[in-house]
């Protein structure tokens, strides 16, 4: 059962924000909190996302850029007082799949 799902989430073809940060199946609960769950899944109260599925007209903020988790957690000027710093294109990945450590 367990390969076959493994096998599900190598192949699939959604989930990959999260199969790019936890591409091993398990049956141990993730330690993630919820907050957690929607900023590495993206999937959230942002402009980018509810755009994505027609409930908004724009995936702008309301500043400008392009409303997504990334955005708001390192560039968004509404949020500077919680900002991490953004990590170069190239190591992405990897600084997200340490961030759900």
């Amino acid at each position: 059962m367990l390969e076959e799902w493994q096998t599900s989430w190598k192949n699939g073809d959604t989930g990959r924000k999260i199969f790019n940060i936890m591409p091993s199946v398990s049956l141990r609960p993730t330690n993630w909190i919820r907050e957690d769950a929607i900023f590495f899944s993206q999937h959230g109260p942002f402009p980018a996302y509810l755009k994505r599925f027609h409930l908004s007209d724009s995936d702008y903020c309301s500043c400008g850029g392009i409303g997504t988790a990334l955005y708001y957690a390192t560039e968004c000027i509404y949020t500077v007082s919680c900002h991490m710093r953004k990590p170069a294109p190239n190591i992405e990945q990897e600084w997200l799949q340490k961030g759900r450590q």
